[in-house]
């Protein structure tokens, strides 16, 4: 039966064999156990794969293809593993290592690219792929292009400004994980948390990580965490995946909030070759999700070990100075240090000396000043004695009528009676004459 240029083997059904069609027209072996009159026969999977594999390799020695790469993973060993896609269907497909050496382009996920290869069957999981044989750059493919222009208009608003990025805590008490709780970035996080930093406390916020609900809520668990201030750090990633799986961690709503956070944000979407917008925003990107692990957790064993390290050689550098100073001292023996404090004594001793004979001398002439002072003073006070005054033959008078002693004659009256008082006795005396008597010219006083 002909169907347009391809042909259906006669032997089956009108429009089950269209696997088993070729452009050259009906295979030669086309009996796939519906032989006539007979029961069905039974095909063992390695049997019914190698037939498939035999077509397919058969009848597509040499295919071109147009495509997108997606979920773009180079192995431990040199080969190049991707999907090409477009809007309709995918296929996987593999550049051997020994084919590279033509390479031309740095394969990416969104890269749009001219795959030249054969078709080929992959018999252990059952999957048909492409044997690249070259690969030339075709453009840019769609999603790669609208996250070009996302990052573009992101970065003119200053989202990933790196003056803006926040330094990681070097030992936090906690940390949040914004991620799928059973997926295995969390899984590897845990265990390298609980290896290292055994005492930390985690957070998990749980999300999908994946499809067109994941960025609402993985950018409302970000919005959450800086809320309560629930911890110090946060990591915000899944593991690896295509192009498509790691798109809710580049979407607008999820680089916003994690650029708007003030808890420092790790990174940490795919494997190391995955990149997503928030690797941009955020302060700090890591590879992996183990790697942000291990950033947020300073291995505290390290650090302690660290700290003895240094320990030891400030205890080596203090026993070598303490070494120096013994060696400086050794010259100076008892006797030495002795001659030497004498030495240094000895002139200010002297001075000493000198200075206590001078404010001696100095308080001697002063006491000797002050006691001719004093006694030009007990002279003066004894020639002032009154008693010395009535040697030198002064009396004091005294008027009985007034009490007072009479220093002028206006103080006596006539027929006053005085009482007048020399050095030895008493005289009584009446007054005759009180006159005023002119005193003695300054020449002959």
């Amino acid at each position: 039966m002909e169907q347009g240029r391809w042909k259906v083997p006669p032997e089956m059904p009108d429009g089950e064999g269209s696997l088993f069609v070729s452009k050259e027209g009906p295979m030669e072996d086309m009996s796939y156990g519906a032989e006539e009159n007979l029961s069905p026969q039974v095909w063992t999977v390695s049997e019914l794969t190698e037939r498939i594999r035999a077509c397919l390799e058969g009848f597509f020695p040499l295919v071109i293809v147009e495509g997108e790469i997606s979920n773009y993973r180079p192995s431990s060993t040199g080969h190049m593993y991707f999907t090409l896609k477009d809007e309709g269907a995918a296929i996987q497909a593999v550049l051997f290592k020994n084919r590279q050496r033509a390479l031309q382009i740095e394969l990416r996920d969104g890269l749009r690219v001219r795959v030249r290869g054969s078709l080929s069957v992959y018999p252990q999981r059952g999957t048909y792929q492409i044997i690249c044989e070259t690969i030339e750059a075709s453009g840019e493919g769609a999603i790669l292009a609208m996250l070009e222009e996302r990052k573009r208009r992101l970065a003119a608003e200053g989202l990933f400004d790196p003056a803006k990025k926040k330094p990681l805590p070097t030992f936090p008490s906690s940390v949040g994980i914004v991620s799928s709780p059973t997926g295995a970035a969390v899984r590897d996080i845990l265990n390298i948390l609980q290896r290292r930093a055994r005492g930390i406390r985690i957070i998990i916020f749980p999300t999908p990580v994946q499809g067109t609900d994941a960025a609402p809520i993985i950018a409302r668990r970000i919005e959450q965490a800086n809320q309560w201030d629930l911890v110090e750090v946060l990591i915000v990633g899944r593991g690896g995946g295509s192009l498509e799986d790691l798109l809710p961690f580049s979407e607008e709503i999820v680089v916003r909030a994690i650029a708007a956070s003030h808890i420092p944000v790790i990174s940490a979407v795919g494997h190391e070759i995955d990149w997503a917008l928030s690797d941009f925003a955020a302060d700090v990107r890591a590879p992996t999700p183990s790697a942000a692990a291990e950033l947020v957790s300073a291995n505290r064993e390290e650090a302690l070990r660290y700290v003895q390290k240094l320990g030891a050689e400030l205890i080596r550098l203090m026993q070598e100075r303490l070494g120096r100073i013994k060696l400086l001292l050794r010259p100076f023996s008892l006797e030495d240090l002795e001659f030497r404090f004498r030495s240094i004594l000895q002139p200010r001793l002297v001075r000493f000396d000198d200075a206590k004979e001078g404010l001696l001398l100095a308080m001697q002439e002063r006491l000797s000043l002050f006691r001719q002072r004093l006694e030009r003073e007990l002279n003066y006070l004894e020639t002032a004695h009154p008693r010395r005054i009535l040697e030198r033959g002064f009396s004091v008078v005294v008027n009985q009528r007034t009490g007072k002693v009479i220093r002028q004659h206006e103080e006596v009256a006539v027929g006053d009676t005085l009482s007048i008082r020399p050095l030895e006795g008493r005289i009584t005396a009446t007054v005759r004459t009180a006159e005023r008597m002119e005193a003695p010219a300054e020449q002959e006083r």
